[in-house]
């Protein structure tokens, strides 16, 4: 088996339209499959090479044939490879079964898939990715990479991950088990079952930004038992890190954040299958964007622009939920607390993006990418609430902030009552009340909308 992990990434839009056509018969009660083409873009991290499906092409009359399973005619493929060229895109080949939950192949399944993987191969370069759906809706999927001359080997998927607000992922047993209860988490379990624990346990859950946010989010996911936890994060510990970074202590000045943090969440993990990845990288460079690539979801826990307009794009180009936050805090000219507000969201396709929401300005972020806001001459120039001059991160807020940030992502895994969107929320300190942004999409000339599902296709070098 390859040392590449695969996978594949949907829109909840998608989602929906794939199960009315794949199921639309069995929905009437009958015995009769359906299959489909649909077009995918790659994703491509460290470990992990996905398949963002973007576009759903349906045939028409006369390009299948029905017989209780489902079969497709030459003039389908012939129009669906012109539309991958047309759009530099992969193929996906899907249909549906009888059952519900992870899928299986039948002998004719791996046969008509057999057959399309060099013709889709040597069409669009990109491999044959193929999808089946239970009758739950569940997906199952598998890659057919080339691995010799003529040959094709399928790869199974680890999951299958539905981006929206009905955030989901379905995970192959044989390469992502359902860990088992632990009386360690059993209050974990109580609070959301053992469904929703199971999902969340299996997530590969990247923080961005091992500071004093990251460090608080990266413990209560390691304490709520998940599993993989990459931590991205170029800095080193510094003396004046002491008042606000978890665990750091003198011993760690000169260290890098994320070997202090791993080191700490190996000794504080629930699961038994804990694997913590420090990346001593910025987002920023590619390094650091490969590593989180390789995520189900990531955590924004830093205080710059570029990276955060980095992660904006991964929210979107790549389908990757991004749950972003951090803190603000004003100060009177003598000194005094004026005020302190923090604030979380979650970005993803049908949410507004950080950039919308106002988390970053791409000014800032060109400046940044000149080396403007690491020069001092620059920034003493600067007036003086700047962003670049705020002391943020005290670590009562940064608590504070954290837990607001953990908040938005149990919302969207665990979805309480069926609400996985509390909407961008926004703590004033001072008052002690809670706001909720208005925004609830991008606004209308945002790039990032313009190029969901795009992954390695982005048409910008944003790194």
């Amino acid at each position: 088996m390859s040392s590449v992990r695969y996978s594949v990434a949907l829109s909840s839009g998608v989602a929906v339209q794939l199960r009315c056509h794949l199921l639309q018969h069995i929905a009437q009660g009958m015995l009769q499959e359906d299959m489909c083409f649909a077009l995918w873009r790659p994703s491509t991290g460290r470990r992990r090479s996905s398949a963002i499906v973007t576009e759903i092409v349906l045939p028409r009359n006369g390009e299948r044939e029905l017989h209780g399973g489902a079969s497709f005619l030459p003039g389908y493929v012939e129009r669906v490879t012109a539309a991958a060229l047309e759009r530099e895109a992969g193929i996906a080949f899907l249909h549906s079964h009888f059952t519900p939950g992870w899928q299986d192949m039948s002998p004719e399944d791996v046969a008509a898939e057999c057959r399309l993987a060099p013709r889709v191969f040597a069409a669009t370069g990109l491999p044959l990715v193929g999808l089946t759906m239970g009758t739950d809706g569940a997906l199952s999927a598998r890659f057919w990479p080339r691995i010799g001359r003529g040959q094709f080997e399928r790869e199974w998927c680890g999951t299958v991950r539905v981006v929206g607000d009905d955030f989901g992922v379905i995970f192959m047993e044989q390469l992502a088990p359902k860990p088992t209860f632990k009386e360690a988490l059993k209050r974990t379990y109580s609070a959301w079952g053992e469904e929703k624990q199971a999902m969340l346990a299996r997530l590969h859950c990247g923080v961005v930004g091992a500071g004093s946010i990251g460090a608080l989010v990266a413990e209560a996911l390691v304490r709520m038992g998940v599993e993989t936890i990459s931590l991205i994060d170029f800095d080193k510990v510094k003396e004046h890190n002491l008042d606000r970074l978890l665990h750091a202590t003198t011993a760690d000045i000169g260290r890098l954040k994320v070997e202090v943090a791993a080191e700490m969440l190996r000794r504080h993990a629930t699961a038994d299958n804990v694997d913590i990845r420090p990346y001593p990288y910025s987002v920023t460079r590619e390094d650091g964007l490969k590593a989180a690539l390789d995520c189900d979801v990531l955590f924004s826990c830093v205080d710059r622009p570029w990276p955060r307009q980095v992660l904006n794009m991964l929210a979107y180009a790549h389908q990757i939920p991004v749950t972003d936050g951090g803190v603000r805090i004003s100060v009177t000219p003598s000194k005094r607390l004026r005020s302190a507000d923090w604030r979380a969201h979650v970005a993803l396709p049908g949410r507004p993006c950080l950039e919308c929401l106002g988390q970053f300005d791409p000014a800032h972020v060109g400046m940044e990418r000149q080396g403007l806001l690491d020069d001092p001459s620059y920034i003493e120039g600067l007036p003086d609430d700047h962003f670049i001059h705020r002391n943020e991160n005290v670590f009562a807020f940064a608590m504070n902030a954290a837990g607001l940030v953990v908040l938005q992502f149990l919302s969207l895994i665990v979805q309480p009552s069926g609400v996985s969107n509390p909407g961008a929320q926004l703590y004033h300190f001072v008052t002690g009340t809670l706001d909720k942004d208005k925004l609830d999409r991008c606004k209308p000339d945002c790039l990032f909308k313009d190029h969901i599902g795009s992954g390695d296709r982005f048409p910008f070098s944003l790194i």
